[in-house]
């Protein structure tokens, strides 16, 4: 019966878990280019001495959370007309650089031009752009990216080019560290950055919403409520029996 105790307890953990997540994915559902992130329960098995026969399989001890992972289905593009929302038609990532010159990766294309005709996300980091070359007199509006990620601007009368965006890949994008803001930080999980793959294209003027499904989330909301209020009746079975073992010789 304490067995039982600690397997529900261990399974209204796992439904809090759970819960936890899913109002994450539903609070950033305008969030432009999040993931959503998904639980991944496993079983427990104790560990019995002295083992049980061959053939049979000792007694389950609860559930833990194996892994919380970001599933990286794309979300819709939709049209804003801004000149610096950029979105990606593929699996590609965006880089930015911190100031202490660190690289995340991000898919929320939603960019801004700086004081110093640099682009930058709303956090303020720096797109990766090589071979920038800054033109005065040039504005966000007059800024034209083709979907190889080329970045031109009419000034003068003339188009000059300003630099090439480069989206990268990862072999396994869903061991990717989350760190907020939609960023994600390279892993070993995730393998490193590869730029010689097919990222996808580039889109001007749209952005990649959120991924979250709300229909498929309110019904995990649901099935985990359920779920720990089944944990927590065992729970109080378990208490129930041990009460009344306790009470035989009276």
């Amino acid at each position: 019966m304490l067995r039982a105790l600690w397997a529900a307890a261990s399974g209204m953990v796992a439904q809090q878990t759970a819960v936890d997540v899913i109002s994450h994915n539903l609070a950033n559902v305008n969030s432009p280019g999040f993931k959503a992130t998904r639980v991944e329960f496993g079983d427990v098995v104790a560990t019995t001495n002295p083992p049980p026969p061959t053939g049979e399989s000792p007694v389950g001890a609860g559930v833990r959370v194996v892994a919380t992972m970001p599933s990286f289905l794309p979300g819709q593009l939709e049209e804003t007309g801004q000149p610096l929302d950029l979105a990606i038609h593929g699996p590609g990532f965006f880089q930015v650089e911190l100031e202490n010159g660190d690289i995340l990766y991000t898919r929320s294309g939603s960019f801004h031009m700086g004081s110093d005709r640099r682009i930058y996300n709303s956090d303020g980091h720096q797109l990766v752009v090589s071979s920038w070359d800054t033109l005065e007199g040039v504005d966000a509006g007059s800024i034209h990216v083709d979907t190889g990620g080329r970045i031109q601007a009419q000034a003068g009368g003339a188009s000059h080019e300003l630099g090439q965006v480069t989206l990268v890949t990862f072999p396994n994008p869903a061991g990717l560290q989350a760190v907020g803001g939609g960023l994600y930080r390279q892993t070993d999980a995730s393998g490193e950055a590869e730029t010689d793959s097919a990222p996808g294209e580039i889109w001007q003027g749209f952005l990649e919403r959120a991924n979250v499904q709300v229909v498929e989330e309110m019904v995990g909301l649901i099935m985990a409520q359920r779920a720990y209020e089944m944990n927590s009746k065992v729970v109080q079975a378990a208490d129930d029996m041990l009460g009344m073992a306790n009470n035989l010789r009276r």
